[in-house]
């Protein structure tokens, strides 16, 4: 692992809480292995203003990274999430655990903090269990963030998807990328236009006559 990408990581917990030592443990062997970098353990029933700030109501709750846990987590969890805390694909990982638990405001948020990481929703399309919840989710992050520029960094991966995906998909990508609206999506759907599918090619062109009716 890359010296600089090792995560830190922060526990929350409680006296009485069943399943808080193992996640202790767990996050305390990976800091020994120098899988992490650094934890802290705070006891929420001493410091309720830390679970307070952080907006926790249950214990154990983790933070490895980027990645918010909550509840039981077993080693082989914690470690996954720790090594992949820096990656496109652990990202993609876990925008699709958000989705698929109907936590889109949490991608939304993690969105706006850092907007480069919505391109792991494209990452994410390309994922044969990305079922309807997930593509609907991703419709609706980007709706919210529908002419705020934040998801421009998504157009080109978007644009590769509405060639070459599959037709399910790269009908998807053609809707996502008016959603993002702007000039720059519109070569991306121009060439959409003579698609082999009639699905993709409709929402190509209703696409852009909807972004020609914007500008």
């Amino acid at each position: 692992m890359n010296q600089n990408a090792i995560p830190d990581a922060l526990l929350l917990l409680a006296p009485g809480c069943p399943h808080c030592p193992a996640v202790l443990e767990g996050l305390s062997g990976l800091l020994k292995e120098g899988v992490i970098g650094r934890l802290e353990a705070v006891n929420a029933a001493i410091h309720p203003e830390r679970a307070a700030e952080l907006g926790v109501r249950t214990v154990p709750w983790a933070r490895i990274g980027p990645f918010e846990l909550e509840g039981e987590q077993t080693p082989a969890e914690l470690r996954r999430w720790a090594e992949r805390a820096d990656s496109l694909d652990g990202m993609a990982d876990y925008f699709f655990q958000m989705l698929t638990r109907g936590r889109r405001a949490k991608v939304e948020e993690m969105a706006r903090q850092e907007p480069a990481r919505l391109r792991a929703l494209a990452r994410l399309m390309e994922r044969p269990d990305a079922g309807m919840a997930v593509r609907l989710g991703i419709g609706a992050v980007l709706e919210e963030l529908s002419g705020s520029g934040l998801a421009e960094t998504m157009i080109p991966d978007l644009g590769a998807l509405a060639r070459n995906g599959d037709a399910l998909t790269r009908a998807d990508a053609c809707h996502f990328l008016s959603l993002i609206g702007g000039r720059q999506v519109a070569p991306w759907l121009r060439a959409c236009l003579d698609d082999e599918d009639r699905e993709v090619r409709e929402t190509a062109a209703e696409a852009l006559e909807e972004l020609e009716q914007n500008q």
